[in-house]
C-alpha cells in the first residue's frame, strides 16, 4: 500500500499525525495554519487511502485506514489530530493501537453518536440547508466530479463567517478528490468509522477537543457531554473552524500539545 504524505520537518520525538476528513478528500485544507508548527514539531499529513493522491487499494474500510497509519507511524509515539471524518478514524486508531497514540486531538468531530434530532429547531441550520441543498442521490455525476461539486455546495454550511467563504472555496480548489468511498458508501458497504463505546475505550488517554459552536456537521452540543482532558467550543466558527478563526484555532492545539 502507498500513500501520499506531506510531511515538515520537526524533532522526531515530537510528531504530530494529521488526519483529513472526507472521506474522498485529502489533506491539503488542513496544511494552513498547522504549518506553522513546523521545526517544534514533525508534521505528517497524509492521504488516506483511496483519497488524494494515495492508491485505492482494496479493502477501502476504516480499518483498513488505521492499518495504513500504523505502518506509517512505525515505532514511535505520536500526537494525533484528526478533523471531522478523520476524527473519528483518528480515534479507531487510538483504541487499536494505543502504544502508538501518546495525545488525541479530535476536531470538528465527535466522540459520541450524533443523534437524528441533533440540529432539530435551528433556523440557521434548515435556512442554510433549503439554501444549498445536496445532490448526492439526483446529480448525474460521478465519482470524483460529484465530490467536488458537492463540497463546493456545501460550502455555506461548512464556514460559518461569510468572510471565510473566499478563503474556504480557494483551498477547495486546491483540493484533489476522489471518488473511492462513493459506490460503497451508496450500498451501504461502508463499514461506520464511528467506534463503539469510544468515550469509554478512550479513557485514561490525554484526549482534547475543539469545535466551532455553529458545527452544522457534528454537533458542539455534544461537547460537554464528552469525557476529555481538555475542550474548547470557539465563537463565530462553524464546521471548518480552522478556517473561521485560524488564530485561536492554532492557539487551543498548541497550548494542548504543550501542557500535556
Amino acid at each position: 500500500m502507498r500513500l501520499h504524505v506531506r510531511e515538515f520537518d520537526g524533532p522526531a520525538d515530537r510528531a504530530l499525525l494529521v488526519i483529513h476528513g472526507g472521506p474522498d478528500w485529502d489533506h491539503s485544507y488542513l496544511v494552513e495554519p498547522l504549518r506553522r508548527l513546523a521545526g517544534e514539531y514533525r508534521l505528517l499529513f497524509p492521504d488516506l487511502r483511496g483519497c488524494g493522491r494515495s492508491a485505492a487499494a482494496e479493502p477501502l474500510t476504516p480499518d483498513a485506514m488505521v492499518g495504513d497509519l500504523v505502518e506509517l507511524i512505525g515505532a514511535s509515539r505520536v500526537d494525533v489530530l484528526g478533523f471531522s471524518y478523520g476524527g473519528l478514524i483518528a480515534q479507531r486508531l487510538a483504541i487499536q493501537a494505543p502504544h502508538l497514540v501518546r495525545r488525541l486531538i479530535v476536531a470538528s468531530s465527535a466522540v459520541l453518536p450524533v443523534p437524528e434530532d441533533a440540529f432539530e429547531g435551528w433556523e440557521e441550520y434548515e435556512r442554510r440547508k433549503a439554501a444549498h441543498p445536496s445532490s448526492w442521490d439526483t446529480s448525474p455525476l460521478e465519482g470524483a466530479e460529484l465530490t467536488w461539486a458537492e463540497a463546493f455546495a456545501a460550502a455555506p454550511l461548512n464556514v460559518w463567517r461569510k468572510e471565510s467563504l473566499p478563503e474556504y472555496l480557494r483551498r477547495l480548489e486546491q483540493v484533489t478528490f476522489t471518488g473511492s468511498y462513493l459506490r460503497p458508501w451508496r450500498e451501504g458497504r461502508l463499514p461506520s468509522a464511528q467506534y463503539p463505546d469510544a468515550a469509554e475505550r478512550l479513557s485514561g488517554m490525554p484526549l482534547f477537543l475543539l469545535h466551532g459552536r455553529y458545527d452544522m456537521t457534528f454537533p458542539a452540543s455534544l461537547v460537554p457531554l464528552t469525557p476529555c482532558t481538555d475542550a474548547v467550543v470557539l465563537d463565530e466558527a462553524g464546521h471548518m473552524a480552522h478556517i473561521d478563526q485560524p488564530e485561536a484555532w492554532l492557539a487551543a492545539v498548541t497550548r494542548f500539545l504543550a501542557a500535556s
